[in-house]
């Protein structure tokens, strides 16, 4: 375990063993110690006032503690640090930085231990490195590679590179297949590490293309992304990181071929295949992104292994009920709409959306196409094709862009009545603005606004009674927060506070009505806080504490000036008897020093 020297810094002040007890429970600290006592803290940093270690448990733990807003801050990861937690491998870790901290006057550690010997720092141990022959160094490295698998996969990489006669690509080859092995399901807790380990390997490809072997690099990717597609199914991906890796293998792929030139036709054979065949939308899109190494020959070949598929795709009408997103007519259909695009032709675009008109985007799509090349009137006759065809569940940016295309020609009522339709549709305070929007442009937004703020009250009470309903079975809202939202947008605050207390509205929105009230109508917001001070204890995790102990500072800031200190203190007085056996709460509460 090393440090780099430094002068003094926070931590010294706030990592200590009483900090430790305060946010760890009894038997987090008890498991931590153990865990510090048998050595289960396998590697501890410093850098930059950032304590990092790794902790053996169950699995390798990565902890990091580091102060913020003069308070010790952790991170985990492991489930119960995940929940907001100071997990037993946070203490650990902390004890370990606090063993090997500075000494005492009596030679001390902060622990009250006295070391066994002077603390050998970075600086120390690059000087005997230096002092090292060649050999020493050699044999350290090896005998670390032999319980160091990512080193050990990173030497035999530089060793492969410099073989006799080339690189020795099997070598490679077997490299990324142990990369991507999976040896079973990797949850999300395992997946970064697994992910780091394929991005090592992959770094020794990108070394290999560097350095002129662009031919070799192709087959190497093509390798990694056939590990790849099938990893992916064995990963939790929920970070996206293994989805990273796909990306990545696909740029080093392009990059390669740009250097190798590889034979246009046969390029594209074997994209075009694994296009058709992927489930991971890999190459997808591929004739636009290899267009310049594909060539006029390449994407020819594209085109005619396409369109005998194409041929056979069933056009889909407005009232078909197939799956339009079935994988090889989508795969294929994409794969359409590229070489229509790349080949300038406007009619070719139209044709080959209009084989799927089995939803409204469809003919959005189509009238977009004109717009954006001029020809104003087909873009409006597609586009009220596509209403004419969906009159109920239009899409939302068809209704909006047949009313920009009436309002250019000055028929502001029938763009009118369509953003209504719209708003009737998904009354809230997006369609609100569209509405006010629209309105503006026709100049006739007061008696609109009347109307959108009629409706929503209708919407209310009919609610309140129990009369109406989505179309998916969810109740309206009973209580005033759209109109809340609305009369914030329109900052007019009084109204907004008016309509929360005459039908009440979301938590957030009371909080954003209280922070706005806080300078004019200070006994207001501390009527909020307070109410909202008990919804987020019942969050019941760390964070939600944290979050509570904050507005309760806020809530003491503003009832000071107003002498009711006495008031505030019987506040945090009941809520510490309802929440005694919450002892995370607690402790920070005691950390405020209110009585």
């Amino acid at each position: 375990m090393l440090r780099t020297p430094r002068p003094g810094s926070q931590l010294d002040d706030v990592l200590t063993c009483n900090t430790l007890l305060e946010l760890a429970d009894e038997r987090s600290y008890a498991r931590g110690e153990a865990y510090f006592a048998d050595g289960c803290v396998l590697s501890l940093t410093e850098n930059l006032n950032v304590v990092t270690g790794r902790v053996q448990g169950t699995e390798n733990y990565q902890v990091k503690l580091w102060v913020e807003d003069g308070e010790l801050a952790s991170s985990c990861s492991c489930p119960w640090a995940a929940e907001g937690n100071f997990c037993k491998h946070c203490v650990a870790v902390g004890l370990a930085w606090i063993e090997q901290d500075s000494e005492t006057d009596g030679g001390e550690t902060k622990t009250g231990k006295t070391p066994a010997k002077p603390r050998i720092t970075s600086d120390d141990v690059r000087a005997m490195l230096k002092s090292e022959g060649k050999g020493c160094l050699v044999e350290m490295i090896m005998n670390q590679a032999a319980v160091d698998n990512a080193l050990a996969e990173r030497l035999v990489m530089k060793a492969a590179r410099r073989g006799q006669g080339g690189p020795d690509i099997a070598t490679y080859h077997r490299v990324l297949t142990s990369a991507f092995r999976t040896g079973g399901f990797v949850d999300w807790r395992g997946a970064s590490d697994y992910a780091q380990r394929i991005h090592q390997a992959i770094a020794g490809v990108e070394e290999l293309l560097r350095e002129g072997y662009a031919a070799q690099v192709i087959e190497l990717v093509e390798l990694g992304l056939r590990q790849c597609e099938r990893a992916l199914g064995e990963v939790d991906d929920s970070d996206g990181e293994v989805g990273g890796i796909r990306d990545r293998l696909q740029e080093l792929h392009l990059a390669a071929c740009r250097e190798a030139k590889p034979e246009p036709e046969a390029l594209a054979q074997k994209l075009f295949d694994w296009e058709m065949k992927s489930q991971w939308d890999v190459f997808h899109g591929a004739a636009r992104t290899y267009a310049r190494v594909l060539g006029r020959k390449g994407l020819a070949m594209y085109r005619k292994l396409a369109e005998p598929i194409w041929a056979k795709v069933p056009a889909l009408k407005p009232d078909d009920k197939r799956d339009s997103f079935e994988h090889k007519r989508f795969a294929v259909t994409c794969i359409m709409e590229v070489l229509a695009e790349l080949s300038g032709d406007i009619e070719e675009q139209v044709a080959v959306r209009s084989r799927d008109l089995s939803c409204a985007y469809g003919f959005l799509e189509i009238a977009e196409i004109y717009r954006r090349n001029g020809q104003n009137d087909k873009a409006l006759e597609w586009a009220e094709k596509g209403v004419k065809a969906f009159p109920e569940r239009t899409d939302s940016r068809l209704r909006e862009f047949l009313a920009d295309e009436y309002h250019r020609r000055g028929r502001h009522d029938a763009a009118m009545a369509l953003v209504w339709n719209e708003f009737g549709d998904h009354p809230g305070l997006e369609s609100y603005q569209l509405l006010k929007r629209h309105a503006d442009r026709a100049g006739q937004w007061p008696s609109w606004r009347e109307d959108a703020l009629t409706a929503f009250r209708e919407r209310i009470r009919a609610a309140k009674d129990g009369r109406h309903r989505h179309e998916y079975g969810s109740w309206d809202r009973a209580d005033h927060s759209d109109l809340v939202r609305i009369f914030l947008w329109e900052k007019n605050v009084e109204a907004a506070w008016q309509e929360g207390q005459a039908g009440g509205c979301s938590g957030e929105l009371w909080m954003e009505l209280a922070a706005k009230r806080e300078k004019e109508h200070p006994a207001d917001a501390v009527a909020v806080y307070q109410r909202q001070v008990e919804h987020i204890i019942n969050g019941k995790s760390n964070a939600s504490y944290e979050a509570a102990v904050r507005l309760l500072h806020k809530v003491h800031k503003l009832m000071a000036p107003m002498d009711r200190t006495a008031e505030f203190h019987d506040f945090v007085a009941d809520v510490r008897a309802r929440h005694k056996p919450k002892r995370n709460l607690m402790k920070l509460l005691d950390r405020a020093k209110w009585p």
